[in-house]
């Protein structure tokens, strides 16, 4: 279900339920929590005690591991961009040895399975050279 103005949240959802099918039962798919929405002084304050408690500045959407392997998904709109705090994530991470990639469809999160050597039971939509 498509809900008006919550594309990246839409995505979101799409992606954690082919990754539920397509990856071995053994296989976690977490959503990482990381920032509050509510606005004002309420909300400053919540996300202050959420950093005291170990969240991240710019960690990745989802996390998915299995069968030994780690990889961090950040998941965009279609015009949606990295914010500076997500582009250090990313660096991190990558330096650390973990894979990480950028999302905006269920098909790109499966062609992040392959290229990260995830065992799958879907295969990416095979696309057309531009």
């Amino acid at each position: 279900m498509m809900r008006r103005g919550t594309p990246e949240a839409d995505a979101q959802r799409a992606i954690v339920f082919a990754l539920r099918i397509a990856l071995p039962r053994s296989a976690i798919v977490h959503h990482c929590a990381n920032e509050v929405t509510e606005a004002g002084p309420r909300g400053a304050k919540r996300q202050a005690i959420l950093v005291g408690m170990g969240v991240h500045p710019g960690f990745a959407d989802l996390l998915v591991i299995s069968e030994g392997r780690v990889l961090f998904l950040e998941v965009k709109s279609a015009k949606g961009r990295l914010r500076p705090e997500q582009d250090v994530f990313r660096d991190t991470v990558l330096t650390q040895g973990f894979g990480w990639a950028l999302v905006r469809s269920v098909d790109d999160a499966l062609a992040a399975l392959a290229d990260n050597g995830f065992t799958s039971r879907v295969q990416p939509a095979r696309r057309a050279a531009p």
